[in-house]
């Protein structure tokens, strides 16, 4: 027993239970079942990008089996073979077809699509293999064609925007729009001034209900009141008092102008605080030493 079971044939049984623990185990992470039995089915591609051993075959939607093994097919040259394990409760009538497809980010898988035949194909049998279009290809087949027509399009578009927004007499223009409007809001309220003052003399036209003759008189003086007020002259002061302000804002914002340099002059700001703290300091030396600047002589 002792030679039996000796050392080498110990190191021997660990050997063979590694390589088999490593066998199941990568065929596991590849996600075979061996202990599962299944049907083995082939297809033919022109393109298989994107598609790796153990990658899903679905039907509907439901994985029922998966890539066992990818080969070039050296006797078609520009074809490729996949070997396909499918669960044996599968059965693919003849005429089905073996799509090869990916999805957005490029991953790629087959999905079954059966024939409604009721003949079956045999284990090991050819399915026919079709390539279909990805969504990039999609994309790229009717969204980029569309869009290169479009850019030229947009780059004019731009282009004459650009030459819009820097022309000048757009800027004017929307310049005097701003005054306008400004003119606009003072006619506004002006107008609801004068509607302020006419609401007193409608109500003492409302009261009038005696003498027909007499409310006549006072209405045509009001009307030629309101036709002797000095509208021209009141907007035209207006406009003289905002061109003041304007220009005596213009001379305050403006370093260069008298106004501006008491606004805007540091130094002059510090000459000021110098007088006045030397003037302060003077005073006080004046209350405690008041003899110091004031001398009194008796005779």
């Amino acid at each position: 027993m002792k030679k039996i079971f000796g050392k080498e044939v110990r190191i021997g049984i660990c050997v063979i239970l590694a390589l088999a623990i490593l066998f199941f185990g990568i065929n596991f992470l590849k996600g075979v079942n061996l202990f599962k039995a299944s049907n083995y089915y082939y297809a033919s591609y022109t393109n298989v990008e994107g598609l790796a051993v153990s990658a899903p075959v679905t039907l509907n939607g439901f994985k029922v089996g998966q890539v066992r093994s990818i080969e070039y097919e050296y006797d078609n040259p520009g074809h490729v073979l996949v070997e396909m394990s499918l669960d044996k409760q599968v059965k693919v009538p003849r005429g089905s077809k073996a799509v090869l497809g990916s999805d957005l980010l490029g991953t790629a898988s087959i999905k079954l699509a059966l024939a409604p035949a009721a003949d079956m194909h045999s284990v090991g049998d050819k399915l026919i293999g079709v390539n279909q279009s990805g969504m990039m290809d999609a994309i790229g087949q009717t969204v980029v064609p569309a869009v290169e027509q479009i850019l030229p399009r947009i780059d004019t578009l731009l282009m004459n925007l650009n030459a819009l927004v820097g022309d000048t007499a757009l800027r004017n223009s929307v310049g005097r729009l701003d005054r306008i409007t400004a003119d606009l809001s003072i006619t506004t309220r002006n107008l609801a001034a004068a509607t302020s003052q006419l609401g007193p003399i409608a109500s003492n036209v409302n009261g009038i209900t005696g003498n027909v003759n007499t409310m006549t008189e006072d209405l045509a003086v009001l009307t030629g009141q309101v036709r002797d007020l000095p509208v021209d002259s009141l907007f035209a002061d207006l406009q003289a008092t905002a061109d003041n302000l304007r220009a005596l804002s213009e001379q305050i914002n403006n370093p260069e102008s008298s106004l501006g340099k008491l606004m805007h002059d540091p130094a002059l700001y510090n000459n000021i605080n110098a007088t006045v703290q030397s003037l302060d300091s003077i005073f006080v030396d004046l209350k405690k030493n008041p003899k110091r600047y004031v001398s009194i002589k008796l005779f």
